[in-house]
């Protein structure tokens, strides 16, 4: 059974923005979870945005499940079908196992946001090297919906019955 504890355990995250189109300085979907990370109380390990190629979403994510401090990743971009959308095939490889449950609520709690859109959302989580990563849209509202209805309370350690953390901290 996970450990169960008794105070707030911060985490350390990364943050990588996937686009072909954003910079740094228009990056409010990258900025939206760093704020929303660091408002929870959680540091900001590393930040970084590349462009839509699978061989560098997955070097920047190797780097990071190998360096073995970040404990979190949290993907914003190239979960859709646009021609260049390959964060799911950049990922899935990578992955020891998928949190299948991630996917399927996100698009159950974006149903009441944007319709059935949702099903064009192929977000999704999973753990690679001990190290948790969710794949999110790269729209601004849909990383708010993510962390707020789903990500914040599994990367927190007060959250009862069950969250996350104890996988994380415990396997480090």
């Amino acid at each position: 059974m996970p450990e169960k504890f008794d105070a707030f355990v911060p985490l350390n995250m990364c943050v990588l923005t996937v686009s072909d189109t954003r910079t740094n300085e228009n990056d409010t979907s990258g900025q939206k979870l760093v704020d929303c990370l660091t408002a929870a109380g959680h540091k900001l390990h590393d930040r970084t945005l590349v462009k839509d190629d699978v061989y560098h979403i997955r070097a920047v994510v190797s780097q990071w499940i190998y360096d073995g401090a970040a404990q979190v990743v949290l993907i914003t971009g190239g979960t859709g079908f646009a021609g260049r959308d390959s964060t799911p095939e950049a990922m899935h490889p990578l992955l020891d196992k998928e949190v299948t449950g991630f996917g399927e609520l996100f698009r159950q709690v974006s149903y009441d946001e944007i319709g059935t859109s949702t099903i064009q959302s192929r977000a999704f989580a999973g753990f690679a090297n001990k190290t948790l990563i969710f794949c999110l849209p790269g729209s601004t509202g849909a990383c708010s919906t993510a962390w707020n209805k789903i990500i914040e309370e599994q990367v927190n350690s007060l959250t009862r019955p069950c969250n996350f953390v104890g996988q994380l901290v415990a396997n480090k």
